[in-house]
């Protein structure tokens, strides 16, 4: 049974029925138009399955099966959105989902880092970040920085940042922070955040996935 979480940018797959088999991953540019799996997830889940599970019950149910703690908040960053969901006492408390304030944020960072030839895993810290709410409209705060002297790197970074602080707001501002999404795999976007983060990888959705396949008899 093949499942997949069809991302704006990135589609991740995974077959249930080989236990042994990591989750593949390929640009959604690539993907077939007739694709099909058993269940799906992602902004473009719809198009490929008959059946479909809202991102956020994914995320929850991704959150359960990979966090053993009571209590957590769980953000996932994509390349179109941001949201999140947080449990207290093993309970679903609280969900957001941003798709305006957080638009295009991942796809913006991946964006930057090609366009301006950049390594995320070298590139530290700034001491302050760009106020950012809006992935694309941010930009203009690089490009007024760069005019007035202020190096590409530093002012990528205080974007980055920017973006980073802006969801950790958005997630209630915990003191521990659980993170999915690709840019789990971003040094500076990670540690640009004023709390501590534990990366869980681009793949908890799929998790989640995985779990709510079994839970509705696809799977077992």
């Amino acid at each position: 049974m093949l499942i997949g979480d069809f991302g704006t940018s990135y589609c991740k797959f995974l077959d249930l029925e080989n236990p042994s088999a990591a989750p593949d991953i390929i640009p959604t540019a690539a993907v077939p138009d007739n694709t099909r799996v058993a269940m799906a997830t992602g902004h473009n889940g719809k198009r490929f399955s008959d059946h479909y599970v809202n991102e956020l019950i994914a995320l929850a149910r991704g959150g359960q099966q990979l966090i053993r703690e009571k209590n957590f908040v769980l953000l996932d960053c994509g390349s179109r959105d941001i949201k999140f969901i947080s449990y207290q006492n093993n309970r679903l408390k609280d969900m957001g989902w941003n798709a305006e304030c957080g638009a295009s944020m991942g796809f913006t960072i991946e964006l930057l880092e090609r366009y301006y030839n950049l390594d995320y895993c070298r590139l530290p810290v700034p001491d302050r970040p760009f106020s950012v709410t809006c992935g694309v409209l941010g930009m203009s705060s690089i490009f007024d920085a760069v005019v007035s002297g202020v190096a590409v790197e530093e002012a990528v970074a205080r974007f980055v940042k920017g973006i980073a602080v802006n969801a950790f707001r958005f997630a209630g501002a915990p003191e521990v922070l659980f993170l999915s999404g690709g840019l789990c795999d971003n040094p500076l976007f990670v540690q640009s955040f004023p709390c501590r983060v534990i990366p869980l990888g681009r793949f908890v959705l799929l998790s989640g996935l995985a779990e709510e396949a079994k839970g509705q008899g696809f799977f077992m």
